[in-house]
């Protein structure tokens, strides 16, 4: 072997066919169809993604790349929020001042705030329009009808991320927004205690969804910080989770449905 290959190559040869390097690589590197796959499938990172992906599927004319676009959304909104964080306390005598501080006295302050906010706004569209393609394309069809419930759960929390931020900034419009908001939900089904069969469950203007909302009975200190919250740590991680769930699904079911 040494003669025929020479000491490189006989201790390449020796460490690929090693059982450490079988350990680790579960297939050689060669350029196959079979080992393409592989790669994919054995991957930590792209495990994902389907190990085929069909013709039509990264076409923009059918997927519009929604989904795509979303994600990319919700990580933009991640880091300028965290950024944000920085510069903001969630109290009534600081939370409208923070804001107007963020944008007169720090440099990029009113670029990283405007940033955050379109992205938002963006990404609520973008969603709407994935869902929309969804439907007109029939790809909630089975065997993906798991899946479009799994996106009108994210379609859900990301209308909540979006409410949710209304308040933060503790302005006229967040806080009347907010009111509204809160005293449609007192008509909840079974947990508002002016909705259907709420009075029967014992529920009341103390203890009924809107009183948990706000953390009392008026948009005060303990709504804005129930609002920071859920904004900043509750709603993210949940929408992370159903995110990882909505990408293994696409995965499981074949990948992007081809059109009608």
């Amino acid at each position: 072997m040494l003669k025929e290959k020479g000491l490189p190559g006989m201790l390449k040869d020796v460490t690929v066919h090693s059982q450490v390097w079988k350990s680790i690589f579960r297939h050689t590197f060669a350029d196959t169809p079979k080992n393409r796959m592989l790669k994919i499938v054995s991957n930590v990172f792209m495990h994902l993604h389907p190990a085929k992906v069909k013709r039509h599927a990264p076409q923009l004319k059918f997927t519009w790349c929604m989904g795509g676009i979303s994600f990319f959304l919700f990580l933009v909104l991640t880091f300028t929020g965290v950024l944000l964080m920085f510069y903001y306390h969630p109290t009534v005598r600081d939370a409208y001042w923070d804001i107007k501080d963020l944008e007169s006295q720090v440099p990029f302050g009113v670029i990283l705030r405007n940033l955050h906010r379109w992205s938002a706004h963006l990404m609520v569209i973008t969603v709407w329009f994935h869902m929309f393609r969804v439907f007109a394309t029939g790809s909630y069809k089975p065997p993906r009808e798991f899946n479009w419930c799994v996106g009108v759960v994210l379609l859900v929390l990301t209308l909540l991320l979006s409410f949710t931020g209304y308040l933060l900034t503790w302005d006229q419009l967040g806080f009347w927004a907010v009111t509204v908001g809160t005293n449609m939900a007192r008509s909840t089904p079974l947990l508002g205690h002016e909705g259907p069969f709420g009075e029967q469950l014992g529920m009341t203007a103390h203890n009924d969804i809107r009183f948990a909302l706000l953390g009392g009975s008026i948009v005060g200190g303990n709504a804005l910080l129930r609002a920071y919250v859920w904004h900043c740590i509750g709603l993210p991680l949940i929408i992370s989770v159903f995110m990882m769930v909505h990408f293994w699904r696409i995965r499981k079911d074949g990948g992007i449905s081809g059109p009608l």
